[in-house]
């Protein structure tokens, strides 16, 4: 897809979307919108719904925030959407700290996300096992940064999963 295509795809996703807003802010039951709601985008832009939406269309034509809108709603807020951002803030910290397999931003990060302390062991030993799993791919060092702390966000989702238990 051309660079002018993405550009026309998130400019009327991003009308669509405010449209959508002005008409009702949410209506019971209607669930999180996939674009200003959800994925990297809303994460990041969070109080501004055009850039959230050209950033999940141009990562990945939004289907990681549709599939999160369809699949698991409660992921396009609250604890996901923090530890994304606190991912986003403090990746280089994480990674060094993941490779190590302890440190306090590990510790806060699976706090946001929940996660009892009497887990805390079993989900960094999961992180740890996915970023080593990724870092190890060809090219993982050339990636942009936001490539990477997705990456260690979805590892670390992941991993949260298991904290309920």
């Amino acid at each position: 897809m051309t660079f002018r295509k993405i550009i026309a795809v998130s400019a009327l996703l991003a009308f669509a979307s405010l449209g959508a807003q002005a008409q009702d802010k949410k209506a019971p039951g209607s669930g999180p919108n996939p674009y200003t709601d959800c994925g990297i985008g809303a994460a990041l832009f969070k109080e501004t719904n055009w850039a959230a939406v050209s950033s999940n269309v141009i990562w990945d034509l939004g289907i990681t925030a549709l599939i999160s809108a369809t699949n698991s709603p409660e992921t396009c807020q609250g604890k996901s959407v923090k530890a994304a951002i606190f991912i986003k803030d403090t990746y280089e910290t994480l990674a060094e700290e993941a490779a190590k397999g302890q440190g306090e931003h590990l510790t806060a990060v699976l706090n946001i996300m929940e996660c009892p302390a009497s887990t805390h062991a079993a989900a960094i030993q999961s992180v740890r096992t996915a970023m080593g799993t990724a870092v190890a791919q060809p090219g993982y060092a050339s990636q942009p940064r936001l490539d990477k702390t997705v990456q260690f966000y979805q590892a670390v989702h992941a991993a949260s999963k298991s904290c309920s238990v």
